[in-house]
């Protein structure tokens, strides 16, 4: 009888396959006289650790997707025939893995190494906007654009970067304490479905402004504070109760 484990195909009469018990079998069985038989329990224990060793060997085979593998038996034992391409490709895919495993290392390690020495960070939503040059007219009141971002934010030496998500590895952007020449409150404004947001700006001597916002107003207490320390910046801004 032919047994098999998804596209695996398993060499008849390599299993024993235990008969149902017969009548008699059964009265000798519920016999107080008879003695209990161990012989059928060990070959259904072999067969049963027999077939989950084959299992594993099925689905470690299903998680490197190679389908189909052709087997062979000799002298009772089974083995796997891989053509060159089929090892290759397995190969390959080991290769891949490793280099998965690489990466998420470093990201694991690069979230671990801000955690224990940024001074600040977390997320926050981010838009720039650069501030009118002599002679240019003001900027509109654009209040009630919503372009925000999320940025993962981190505040570490003397620079603040501005991540994608916590896990990159390289900041889209950054500016150096030694630029900034202004922070301070922007009025709260309401965002659909996420209720009142407290906002701040980072203002570099090149003109670029970072608006920053967070639902939690300790929170912007909190940078607020950090940035005029580092900063080396006064405090004398009042924050706004509202837009």
């Amino acid at each position: 009888m032919d047994d098999g484990f998804g596209k695996i195909k398993v060499i008849p009469d390599h299993f024993q396959v235990s008969t149902p018990p017969s009548e008699d079998s059964l009265q000798n069985r519920s016999s107080p006289d008879s003695q209990p038989s161990t012989g059928n329990s060990s070959r259904s224990r072999s067969s049963l650790w027999s077939r989950r060793k084959l299992r594993r060997a099925a689905f470690m085979l299903n998680l490197f997707s190679l389908r189909g593998l052709p087997w062979s038996g000799a002298d009772g034992q089974e083995k796997v025939q891989l053509t060159a391409a089929e090892l290759e490709s397995l190969r390959s895919e080991l290769a891949d893995l490793e280099e998965r495993e690489a990466h998420l290392k470093a990201q694991l390690e690069h979230i671990d190494e801000i955690l224990r020495s940024a001074r600040l960070s977390g997320y926050l939503y981010i838009r720039s906007r650069w501030t009118a040059l002599p002679g240019e007219p003001a900027p509109i009141d654009d209040i009630d654009v919503d372009d925000w971002l999320p940025r993962f934010v981190v505040l570490h030496g003397q620079c603040i970067f501005f991540y994608l998500c916590s896990t990159d590895l390289s900041p889209q952007d950054s500016t150096l304490l030694s630029d900034v020449v202004e922070v301070g409150p922007l009025p709260n404004f309401i965002r659909e479905d996420e209720g009142t947001q407290y906002s701040f700006y980072i203002l570099t001597r090149q003109g670029l402004r970072y608006e920053c916002s967070h639902v939690s107003e300790v929170q912007v207490d909190t940078w607020l504070s950090a940035l005029r320390t580092d900063c080396k910046l006064g405090s004398d801004v009042e924050v706004p109760n509202g837009s």
